[in-house]
């Protein structure tokens, strides 16, 4: 089953491009890199060399000498004799290069030659940047890989482009989309929920239609993860990684979803960001969870008011994070259960969805009666979006924004099975699943 991913078109442009760099793939385990690269591979050029640095140590010899290009094609002509090396028409893959420091340090060299089209690719990019003796700085250019969001698991599913193109006209220009449509995707994005956008995971759901098949690819992804900390974590920081981890779900099931460091253990006294921060770190830099900053004012240019010693965390995957939940909130996640979000679950999805779109993510808070779950520039302008997880008439948060902030310019509310439409007061009315025309 191949799926549709929107990072074909970005690599297609960047195979136009003349004089062009390296690319970088960045992401979790299991999010899909190696399958869309080969895939890309096959159809756009004549010759494909790939080399999996954990699969195929040996070929690290190639790199072991002298990294000009010469000494490179040689050692790819010698270990790949059936390949031709033909500028523009051979793309080489280099994955699990985070393995191969040396490869990442001949990126420069590629870059600089033009002969080989070179695609890197990593999962633990961000943990081994201190075994690379010179980065390509110039020479590579870094394009991250998320799991698969909510358009894409529709493709998947066998939605037609005509539903997912009416539903993006609804959004973009507050009209009433078609009951029965708005109905099943609202249906749709409530198995996303629990399924996520982990191919493998996808996959399992499509061709069982089963979310206890699902649900053991899942576990399986987790315990994946799991035994990546107990590989390549440092002793010292292990157990704290997957101490950090497990305590992921709870840290979003508190009504302030701010992230507690004494909340990770209540018998450890210590806990605190010195003690635990290298873990969050560690699995910031595997892909696993995304950040969400506060803010100290909802002024653009957001990176300047944000907040780094206060934050969100969310799952990269919703369906992981189900998967770490007891099997009864995913009945009521299927159910449309209001109390759902007293999981986090709501806001981890909509999370995704941003981060998949570029965002960097905030959100802001003024004591305890004014949150507005995430702040964004969208196109130049300050907008402030709420989420609910069932249907709430009244939006606090939002008119206390409106009232008191006049640097946010626009106001967004995602709730679930809402109608599309825009009030008196210019509060923008959306169904949950509408999150990803954001």
């Amino acid at each position: 089953m191949i799926f549709k991913r929107k990072i074909m078109e970005q690599l297609l442009a960047w195979k136009n491009e003349p004089n062009k760099p390296c690319l970088l793939v960045k992401g979790a385990r299991q999010v899909g890199k190696t399958f869309i690269i080969e895939q890309f591979a096959k159809e756009n050029y004549d010759n494909y060399i790939y080399i999996n640095f954990e699969l195929m140590p040996s070929l690290k010899t190639i790199f072991d000498g002298d990294l000009d290009f010469k000494s490179l094609r040689l050692g790819l002509e010698a270990n790949f004799p059936g390949v031709k090396i033909e500028r523009g028409k051979t793309l080489l893959f280099l994955d699990e290069i985070s393995v191969c420091p040396n490869a990442r340090v001949a990126l420069k060299t590629f870059a600089m030659d033009g002969t080989l089209d070179v695609i890197a690719s990593g999962s633990l990019l961000g943990l081994f940047y201190k075994d690379v003796t010179s980065y390509p700085v110039g020479y590579e250019r870094p394009l991250e890989l998320f799991p698969m969001d909510f358009e894409e698991f529709l493709w998947a599913v066998g939605i037609s482009d005509d539903v997912i193109k009416a539903s993006r006209q609804s959004f973009t220009e507050m009209t009433t989309l078609v009951e029965s449509v708005s109905n099943k995707l609202s249906d749709l994005f409530r198995q996303y929920m629990l399924v996520g956008g982990m191919p493998a995971v996808v996959k399992t759901y499509i061709e069982s239609a089963s979310l206890n098949a699902a649900r053991e690819v899942q576990r399986a992804l987790i315990d994946n993860y799991k035994n990546d900390v107990v590989k390549y974590a440092s002793t010292v920081d292990k157990q704290k990684i997957l101490k950090v981890f497990d305590n992921i779900p709870m840290q979003l099931a508190k009504k302030n979803k701010k992230f507690m460091w004494n909340d990770i253990d209540i018998e450890d006294k210590t806990a605190s960001e010195r003690r635990y921060g290298s873990a969050l770190a560690w699995l910031k830099d595997a892909g696993i969870i995304n950040f969400c900053y506060n803010l100290s004012e909802p002024t653009a240019p957001l990176n300047s008011s944000r907040r780094v010693d206060a934050y969100k965390v969310y799952m990269r995957d919703t369906g992981l994070l189900m998967a770490m939940l007891e099997p009864g909130m995913a009945k009521a996640v299927l159910s449309g259960d209001d109390l759902v979000d007293e999981g986090g679950i709501t806001e981890n999805v909509v999370a995704g969805e941003l981060a998949a779109h570029g965002y960097d993510l905030a959100y802001f808070e003024r004591r305890s009666e004014l949150e507005i779950d995430f702040v964004l520039n969208i196109a130049g302008k300050v907008a402030a979006v709420e989420v609910k997880s069932g249907k709430h008439t009244q939006a606090k948060s939002l008119r206390s924004i409106m009232n008191n902030y006049k640097s946010v310019q626009r106001y967004i509310k995602l709730e679930k099975d809402s109608p599309v439409q825009k009030d008196a007061d210019g509060l923008e009315h959306y169904p949950l699943f509408m999150g990803m025309w954001i």
